[in-house]
């Protein structure tokens, strides 16, 4: 008897837990069926990826929506465009929304807005403050829910927890990771006289390596104290990787692209269109983030796809805003990096799958295996495309890399079975859906 299928991807390199190698993949039910020669299989339908790589979905974990409240940036739906058309699979966006996603209704909200309206998978960090520090072991562990996010640095009113008891009163009671932009406040109060009217690479003069290796050495001893588990997002300086390197049984990491990619000799070129926080830097805290990915300091990477119109960036420093454009860009610029051995299409795949699924409890995805949703990131490793304003699918229209040609590049996006990205088109409406996390309340699809 023939075994049927929904959906055959035939004759692609398959990347997994195993290595790679040319495999066929049989979906059936949004899941993933099958691996291996299907050649006597049937399927409703059939693509042809001979040539291709099959990935498991790219995962970005560190991204800004703007939705509630700051929709002139973007939304829900614009940025898991931004998203599908980059290869990602799966978001999770972070709380400094309008309002604030502190609260179960505020949640609840939004999962609500970007269920069957986002074209990716999502999931929603809720933001730690003092005021419920007490409740964080309930919010963590609702659906929709990525975990518990804290500002220690670079925010302002009920998210920023700057100070040790404060961060303490939300660690001691979570459960889950509890992801952290780790930068002392303190000191970046102290040094607001470094920064220099107009001139934007005074930024990482300003926002210097002490404050984020601070920081993050204070954040790894509460940690101990309360006996938690953290990730440092957007780890930016050499320093950060040789201290974390030392506390991997309470600490993941997170790198971005634009802090492997960029350094302060770009501020001439693109001005505050790279400023994030924490910096881009000099050279040697670029080559100290790779070293962290060379050596599996570094568990996973996130775009921190932070948006602002092409006006609100054009305000002169330092009144113009921190954040860039990055969910739709994370894969080329990566695979670019693939091809210029700085790392290996396994380590790609662990940096954007495996290791969402492993720190971060994510059930059923993350992995190329009978069982898991069938989300697969389709990418040309040998295409040579120049990244375009004018691709952008995000409501700001702009990307610090136009004009970049990269080799590598990401030519379908499957989500639980369903194409949803083929060619630089989307070729379907909105199936987003929450992610489910084991260490969550499970919650069926």
């Amino acid at each position: 008897m023939t075994t049927t299928y929904d959906l055959i991807l035939r004759g692609g390199t398959v990347v997994n837990q195993d290595g790679k190698g040319i495999r066929d993949l049989g979906l059936r039910d949004g899941r993933i069926a099958a691996i291996g020669d299907l050649s006597s299989a049937s399927a409703g339908s059939v693509i042809d990826c001979r040539g291709l790589h099959v990935l498991p979905g790219v995962v970005d974990s560190q991204v800004h929506f703007r939705e509630p409240g700051l929709e002139h940036k973007e939304d829900l739906e614009t940025g898991s465009r931004a998203a599908v058309l980059g290869g990602v699979t799966a978001v999770f966006e972070m709380p400094n929304t309008k309002p604030l996603t502190t609260s179960a209704e505020a949640l609840a909200d939004k999962v609500a807005r970007a269920t069957n309206r986002m074209h990716c998978d999502f999931a929603f960090w809720v933001g730690g403050t003092r005021d419920n520090a007490r409740d964080v072991a309930e919010l963590e562990r609702l659906p929709g829910a990525a975990g518990i996010k804290v500002f220690m640095g670079s925010s302002t009113g009920d998210l920023l927890v700057e100070d040790d008891e404060g961060v303490y009163e939300i660690l001691k009671n979570t459960r889950r990771r509890a992801a952290f932009h780790s930068e002392d406040e303190f000191r970046l109060r102290e040094r607001l006289g470094e920064r220099i009217e107009g001139d934007p690479s005074s930024h990482p003069v300003w926002r210097d390596e002490i404050a984020a290796l601070q920081c993050t050495q204070r954040l790894v001893v509460i940690a101990r104290r309360a006996r938690a588990r953290i990730h440092v997002l957007h780890v930016s300086t050499a320093e950060e990787i040789d201290f974390l390197a030392d506390h991997k049984d309470v600490a993941t990491c997170e790198a971005t692209p634009h802090h492997l990619t960029l350094s302060s000799d770009d501020y001439a070129a693109f001005g505050t269109l790279i400023q994030m926080n924490p910096p881009v830097r000099a050279p040697r805290h670029r080559d100290g983030v790779w070293r962290g990915v060379d050596q599996g300091i570094v568990d996973v990477l996130g775009s921190d796809h932070a948006p602002h119109t092409l006006e609100e960036k054009a305000k002169s420093y330092p009144a113009s805003p921190s954040g860039m454009t990055g969910v739709q860009t994370l894969v080329p610029i990566m695979l670019d990096h693939v091809n210029a051995g700085k790392l290996t299409i396994e380590r790609f795949v662990d940096l954007t799958s495996h290791g969402p699924n492993r720190i971060f409890g994510m059930a059923r995805k993350g992995r190329i295996a009978v069982g898991y949703d069938a989300d697969f990131t389709v990418v040309d490793l040998l295409r040579r495309e120049t990244i375009l304003n004018e691709q952008a699918g995000s409501r700001a229209g702009w990307t610090p890399y136009h004009g970049r040609t990269v080799t590598g590049w990401p030519v379908g996006t499957i989500l639980r079975g369903r194409r949803v990205m083929w060619e630089g088109e989307i070729v379907g409406a909105g199936l987003g859906r929450p992610v489910d996390f084991s260490e969550g309340y499970l919650k069926g699809n």
